[in-house]
């Protein structure tokens, strides 16, 4: 176990916890990060790109002309690829891209993830984040006090204050702790923890 201090939104040291060095000293895999974060991109994508093959183009039921006789090359159906608004040859057709990596894997790329923060010294840990309101100048108030500007922040739970006040920050993202994962974490050059999120985190990593 690692000691780290916990901080209030005043960046004044209040507390310490125990860190998992199960999970927050492990050795970085960027091979790990590029199978996890292709995946995460990948199921993203809309895959809705489509061209009409010659199935789908409307028209050209008929033969163009009779087989034989005309001098011209034989011909059974304006759909052809070979023809001026026929259909397409292996174009694009709506598909899914998503696909699936080991739990393990996925697991073990994001314990990578927060050994990295924590060995760049990106980490930073909160006993809470209170507001009592939609205060936007307060969290850019915490965040100049503490010298960041881009963050991803955990909370524990929906807070609906939190929320809608760091949406209007740029390069700043707020995660409930059951959505954390490896792409939002490598897409923030700051973590930002609430000291109650830990127990979750750790508990769902060694399990």
């Amino acid at each position: 176990m690692t000691k780290f201090a916990v901080h209030n939104i005043e960046n004044q040291k209040v507390n310490d916890v125990e860190l998992d060095d199960q999970i927050f000293k492990v050795k970085s895999d960027p091979a790990l990060f590029y199978e996890v974060v292709r995946m995460r991109l990948a199921s993203r994508r809309k895959g809705s790109a489509a061209t009409k093959n010659r199935a789908l183009v409307r028209g050209g039921g008929a033969k163009p002309w009779r087989q034989k006789g005309t001098g011209r090359a034989r011909a059974g159906s304006r759909r052809s690829p070979l023809w001026r608004g026929g259909g397409t040859i292996f174009g694009p057709m709506p598909r899914d891209y998503a696909f699936s990596l080991p739990k393990k894997q996925r697991r073990a790329a994001l314990r990578s993830a927060l050994s990295l923060k924590l060995q760049e010294e990106k980490l930073i840990v909160l006993d809470e984040f209170p507001l009592n309101g939609f205060k936007t100048r307060q969290v850019l108030e915490f965040l100049k006090r503490v010298n960041v500007e881009d963050a991803l922040i955990v909370i524990p739970e929906k807070n609906i204050f939190l929320e809608r006040s760091a949406r209007n920050i740029p390069a700043v993202e707020v995660l409930h702790a059951e959505e954390l994962n490896v792409y939002d974490i490598l897409n923030h050059e700051h973590l930002i923890l609430l000291s109650s999120v830990l127990p979750r985190i750790q508990g769902g990593l060694t399990s």
